[in-house]
């Protein structure tokens, strides 16, 4: 193939929205994550206006800053301690170096865990309640935030011939000429639909067609772990494993490992939530 040229796209997209420097500006990951916050903060207003939650504005309030928090500092301590734990012992202020990247969904399912046991014993709820309206929030920022690892040219998937590969520059040396690079999935798209969409979409229908008088709390949130987990499984088959060949047990990816964990952990409350079926979630 004659240089520069090739049939498959290239993700070469600009990573900022706004640029003011080399490494400052409005980035889409960082709108991403904005965008999933306006979405929670819409739905909790909905619910509570449709009769679906308890929560007042003051409460929405409180609630969203226990998320948003728990998120980000979930996330980054997830991705450093999970992901990359040889750069804390390199240096322990790399967990701050927050513009350098790293978030890690897994981290972040546990610092939200973290946020809704604070919340349900600040207002007195039970912790699966509080669990099953946080739960049909989260999956639109999961759709936003795939889509920003697209954008941003990372996290890209294994190498393939299907038609709809794409062309990651990043997975390449510096200065790899784009037609020596090899396509790749574009795994990233697949997280968004499996993890974000689809999930967001199965969530919605489930919180507003079921009665929450009768149906057990803590039922949604353990369907959330599960499905979470099933679609990044699926995924991690065509997803590059984080840190290259790294593997931890089995041979199994990082990202697969823990979301082995996860689904095991949304099975227990599963089965803790079905024994308790005729305790109401509300």
């Amino acid at each position: 193939m004659p240089p520069n040229e090739t049939s498959y796209p290239v993700c070469d997209f600009d990573p900022f929205l706004i640029q003011f420097s080399e490494s400052v500006g409005v980035r889409w990951y960082g709108l991403a994550y904005v965008a999933g916050f306006i979405v929670a903060g819409l739905l909790l207003r909905l619910y509570y206006k449709c009769g679906r939650s308890p929560y007042n504005p003051d409460q929405q309030m409180t609630l969203m800053t226990a998320i948003v928090i728990g998120t980000l500092v979930g996330g980054r301590l997830g991705y450093i301690l999970l992901y990359r734990p040889e750069s804390l012992l390199e240096n322990p202020l790399n967990l701050f170096k927050v513009w350098e990247g790293g978030m890690a969904s897994h981290g972040g399912f546990v610092g939200i865990c973290i946020a809704i046991w604070w919340f349900a014993h600040h207002t007195k709820r039970s912790f699966f309640y509080v669990a099953d309206i946080v739960v049909t929030l989260g999956p639109a920022g999961v759709l936003f935030g795939r889509v920003a690892n697209f954008i941003n040219g990372e996290l890209w998937g294994k190498v393939t011939d299907v038609s709809w590969a794409w062309i990651f520059p990043k997975s390449a040396e510096p200065g790899t000429p784009v037609w020596m690079i090899p396509p790749r999935h574009p795994s990233q798209l697949y997280e968004a639909f499996f993890e974000g969409l689809l999930l967001l979409v199965y969530l919605q229908l489930r919180f507003w067609l079921s009665d929450p008088k009768k149906r057990p709390a803590g039922l949604l949130a353990a369907e959330f772990l599960m499905l979470y987990a099933i679609g990044r499984i699926f995924s991690e088959f065509f997803r590059e494993p984080d840190g290259g060949s790294i593997t931890l047990i089995m041979g199994l990816s990082r990202g697969t490992f823990y979301s082995i964990i996860t689904f095991l952990a949304g099975l227990a409350m599963l089965v803790y939530a079905l024994k308790r079926k005729k305790q109401p979630a509300a």
